[in-house]
């Protein structure tokens, strides 16, 4: 929660009046106490950001996710005109950036992002890509969506050290911890969601990624954690899928008027 409030604290620090970009592709779970933390923090400080923030503009994930966010995010941000955007490029653009300033913004935030979560912007957009997709991911119209030729991709992914299905498989745990911690899904189910074939696929792919098997990972999940760090075998999930941990907002961007 505190990761939260220091991210919400920089839109109060710029000495004059700016426009905002929030960048929340990233996000793969709607977690209900930190919405609770934001408006905690969001009420008391309204007249605040309404005086620093001119304009700001969300940018969601696709899905069921970003429906939530966004659909959430319109209920704390009637102090400034505000707007959620897939694409960030739209969303620039409605900020008053024109095509050519957008795209060098948003290959510095990308970096920014980069450095910040250790993933290259191959991965993070590839990532992207198959969590849209998930259940069915194949090679062919993953490659398309991202605007080069399948052995151009598997290239890139050869060149990193990594394969196209070693990132899937990344990606389906990712996301089935996701569905784990916040559901009562049933194991099989959560295997069909994440496109395992069997129950018998998704218990091995998780145990060889995570170091334990599915229910007992959930089991652990329900448990309070002492010191606030995560386990091991979360942490080795969390590098193979190069993505961050649960919060609402991924990435914020001052954008100079």
């Amino acid at each position: 929660m505190r990761r939260l409030v220091q991210v919400l604290d920089v839109e109060l620090s710029p000495a004059k009046p700016h426009a905002s970009l929030v960048d929340a592709r990233r996000l793969e779970a709607a977690d209900p106490m930190a919405f609770a933390a934001l408006v905690k923090y969001m009420q008391p400080r309204e007249k605040d950001f309404s005086t620093s923030v001119l304009k700001q503009a969300l940018v969601r994930p696709e899905g069921v996710v970003g429906a939530v966010v966004g659909g959430f995010y319109t209920l704390l941000s009637g102090a400034y005109p505000s707007r959620a955007f897939t694409a960030p490029d739209d969303a620039l653009r409605w900020l008053g950036h024109p095509e050519a300033e957008a795209a060098a913004l948003l290959e510095e935030l990308n970096g920014l992002v980069a450095e910040a979560t250790g993933q290259s912007p191959l991965l993070r957009e590839l990532h992207q890509v198959m969590r849209g997709r998930l259940p069915e991911v194949n090679l062919s119209d993953v490659a398309r969506e991202m605007g080069m030729s399948e052995r151009t991709l598997q290239r890139r992914l050869k060149e990193a050290s990594t394969s196209f299905q070693a990132e899937l498989n990344a990606v389906q745990v990712r996301m089935a911890q996701s569905l784990l911690r916040e559901s009562n899904m049933k194991l099989t189910a959560v295997a069909v969601e994440v496109g395992c074939a069997s129950l018998q696929h998704f218990s091995s792919l998780f145990r060889k990624l995570v170091g334990e098997s599915p229910s007992a990972w959930r089991d652990r999940q329900k448990q309070p954690q002492g010191n606030g760090t995560p386990p091991p075998a979360e942490a080795l999930v969390k590098e193979a899928a190069g993505a961050p941990g649960k919060v609402p907002v991924a990435a914020t961007s001052d954008v100079p008027e």
